[in-house]
């Protein structure tokens, strides 16, 4: 019998690449978007029946956090990871064979602003915001459903490296010479390469007895400031001009955008992954970015 994934949101770089991974392990692997060459979110159906059996479900779906908090764009922010969840679980509650194990996208952001030590699944401190409240109710819609044939997992992402996301307007910057700190330089860059998110969920897969929060971080954050003296070393670029805060604020103005995804100090470690064996084959910043330039 040919083994079934679905991904839902996976039609962006993440989505893409866990596609491409589960195909290449022999998974038939289904894709629910509002993309229309997909399984639709009202067609509910459809999306049972891709359920039904299902090795593993991962949802990433919700719109992107890289724009203006208007009211209209936070409410559909909101929604648009709340209500997915709960449709996903609704379906799983009508299949006759529930998925093994879903994985449901969470954000390191849920922790508050940290210069001072890192969040930890267990001692970290949620913060406050919007982004935050999001994160909470993402959290919580995930959790509301009590599914005893299905386990459950929410990974608090950390920033994704990969040919795609965030890596596309940092590149920019260091190409343009604006590759210096952003702000004081001090807030923490928290980061996961895509192959370890690819290899966490596998990991989850072979350890049945986890369940519930897991940090989705490399166990080695550096600040903003070494972070993009990294970058521009991978890039070959000496010098990068630094960005104030004020000049941050009118630049994310212009490109409606927040400063909140630069500005916030993100000190996020994997304390759950770790203690449970979790090797990662990209620990540093440097051989992560090595990885991606090749």
């Amino acid at each position: 019998m040919v083994k079934k994934a679905v991904i839902a949101g996976g039609t962006g770089f993440i989505g893409t690449y866990l596609k491409e991974k589960y195909e290449r392990l022999g998974y038939r692997v289904y894709i629910i978007s509002r993309q229309s060459e997909h399984i639709q979110w009202d067609d509910t159906h459809s999306m049972k029946d891709a359920l039904d059996g299902a090795k593993l479900v991962i949802n990433l779906a919700g719109k992107s956090v890289n724009c203006r908090y208007t009211e209209a764009n936070k409410r559909e922010i909101f929604n648009s990871r709340t209500e997915t969840t709960e449709a996903i679980g609704r379906a799983i509650e009508a299949c006759s064979t529930a998925p093994e194990l879903w994985v449901n996208a969470s954000t390191a952001t849920i922790y508050r602003h940290a210069e001072d030590r890192p969040m930890t699944e267990g001692g970290g401190e949620v913060g406050r915001g919007f982004s935050v409240e999001v994160a909470k109710a993402w959290e919580d819609s995930f959790f509301s459903f009590q599914l005893p044939a299905t386990r459950q997992v929410a990974l608090r992402i950390a920033i994704v490296l990969g040919d795609g996301g965030v890596m596309e307007p940092y590149r920019k910057l260091v190409k343009y010479g604006l590759g210096g700190k952003q702000g004081n330089g001090r807030q923490m860059f928290s980061w996961i390469h895509i192959e370890d998110l690819y290899r966490t969920v596998r990991f989850m897969q072979h350890r049945d007895e986890l369940s519930g929060v897991f940090n989705a971080s490399s166990p080695n954050p550096v600040t903003n400031k070494e972070w993009m003296k990294v970058l521009r070393q991978s890039m070959n670029r000496r010098t990068g001009l630094p960005a104030s805060k004020w000049m941050l604020e009118t630049g994310a103005a212009a490109l409606r955008t927040e400063t909140e995804l630069i500005l916030k100090s993100r000190w996020v470690v994997p304390e759950r992954l770790v203690r449970e064996g979790f090797r990662f084959r990209y620990p540093g910043v440097g051989s992560a970015l090595a990885d991606l330039n090749n």
